[in-house]
């Protein structure tokens, strides 16, 4: 049974986790976080979609207004709102917590996708809740 278990983790590990964005057509931010999704092994595929039609489909998936930003994606079940790094991407599907998804709320300088990293603006990643409740799940200091 352990064998099957070991054997099972390595597999997983590759496979290259499908995310679809809803973005707006011309948004290259939206473009540039996808990019950044791809290189580090995401299978990134795109709606676009008016604002209206946007700010629906946020509604839909259960993100609070004072979380939005640009652009929302979907992986494995979760919604991804903004420019959330690829890391804390991983690590949700890794914990699988029972939540919405996470959240960049706006468009913070140096997030992934919205300039250097190494000139950024400090800001952080929130866990959202069911219930609508946030709590921070990782800070990335100023750059």
């Amino acid at each position: 049974m352990a064998v099957t278990v070991a054997g099972a983790v390595p597999a997983r590990a590759q496979e290259k986790p499908a995310i679809h964005i809803v973005k707006d057509p011309n948004c290259g931010c939206c473009t540039a976080w996808a990019q950044i999704l791809n290189d580090d092994g995401f299978a990134v595929t795109f709606e676009h979609s008016s604002e209206p039609a946007l700010t629906r489909f946020k509604q839909r998936v259960g993100l609070p207004k004072n979380m939005a930003s640009c652009h929302t994606a979907i992986v494995e079940g979760y919604a991804i709102e903004g420019h959330v790094p690829a890391a804390e991407i991983r690590r949700l599907l890794a914990e699988r917590p029972d939540a919405v998804g996470l959240s960049v709320p706006g468009m913070p300088y140096g997030s992934p996708g919205m300039g250097p990293e190494s000139d950024r603006d400090a800001y952080s990643v929130y866990l959202v809740r069911r219930d609508g409740s946030v709590e921070v799940f990782s800070h990335y200091p100023a750059g």
